[in-house]
């Protein structure tokens, strides 16, 4: 175990290691949403039942499922036709900040529902699904870093190893 001859060492350390956890926590984010992205990738095409806030998918009406098979879909395959909803939902990080999103308007619509058509979320149902294990995720990062497992891409937080002239 380290110890420290005084708070004015333990405070250089603490200082120290604030790139460290940052690469962590961003390593550990990473993980989580990739989680939650390949979740409501996974849920597109089949029925969900209900989970914390959001309700369960409702079984598509008798009038999709012919106007989807006349236009060459499977029958009953909710929100799933050719891909691209499903291919829409991306992941991204900026800085310390994450987020699993979409910007297809049909997925938008799909989500909160409409006057004629009932919600099927997916993103949110994601998220929650998921929440443990993201937890653990960055938990699990942050740990790793404190414990020296985690190496800095080069420039970061390092002395140079260059000599200035």
């Amino acid at each position: 175990m380290r110890e420290f001859n005084d708070f004015g060492e333990f405070a250089a350390f603490l200082l120290s290691m604030e790139p460290v956890a940052k690469v962590a926590v961003h390593r550990g984010l990473e993980k989580g949403l990739k989680r939650i992205e390949t979740t409501a990738k996974e849920s597109i095409g089949t029925y969900q039942d209900a989970i914390g806030q959001f309700p369960a998918w409702d079984e598509l009406a008798d009038s999709t499922k012919k106007d989807r098979v006349r236009q060459g879909y499977s029958e009953n395959d909710p929100l799933l036709r050719s891909g691209e909803t499903r291919d829409s939902i991306q992941s991204e990080i900026h800085d310390m900040e994450g987020v699993v999103a979409s910007e297809s308007d049909i997925l938008y619509w799909q989500e909160v529902g409409t006057e004629d058509i009932p919600p099927r979320p997916v993103m949110g149902p994601a998220a929650l699904v998921n929440e443990e294990h993201v937890v653990r995720d960055l938990g699990e990062a942050y740990a790793i870093a404190w414990l020296g497992g985690v190496v800095l891409p080069i420039g970061i937080g390092q002395e140079s190893n260059e000599k200035s002239e």
